[in-house]
């Protein structure tokens, strides 16, 4: 829940439905894990926070231009992964796209990239791409995740 806190502004109204943020829940455990983390916030930020927390009731996959947002910001290393998974579908599917999106998004250390980079298949350049992007950035903005 922190990290999903972290991760948007949750004092900031979405301008429409489909942008909006939210968590979904699938039981009265989530619910409340998902209530108390907001109440907090409040108190912490002395703010209103507009992330709706809602019972959860299906899930529509993103059109095809919000997938991997963070991945399209490096058209490059997209190039990449599009030749490796021709099809839209084993593109989204895949672990290694999603493992570099995520840490293209913020999420993830130096550290651990370094771990597991040679295991994504890319080139000399999308590797040295996808490394400047995550460990030139600052230490407060990577995620503290592995």
């Amino acid at each position: 829940m922190d990290i999903f806190w972290k991760s948007h502004d949750p004092t900031s109204g979405s301008w429409t439905r489909q942008y909006r943020q939210a968590i979904f829940y699938n039981s009265e455990q989530q619910k409340k894990d998902a209530v108390e983390t907001r109440d907090r916030l409040v108190s912490e930020a002395n703010a209103r926070i507009f992330t709706a927390i809602e019972p959860y009731s299906g899930f529509y996959l993103a059109e095809d231009y919000h997938q991997k947002h963070s991945l399209r910001s490096y058209p490059e290393i997209l190039e990449e992964f599009m030749a490796m998974f021709p099809d839209l579908k084993s593109l989204i599917n895949s672990t290694t796209v999603t493992r570099v999106n995520g840490y293209l998004g913020g999420n993830g250390s130096c550290d651990s990239l370094k771990k597991e980079i040679e295991s994504f298949g890319l080139s000399r350049k999308a590797k040295e791409t996808l490394n400047s992007a995550v460990c030139g950035r600052k230490a407060s903005m990577s995620c503290p995740m592995p």
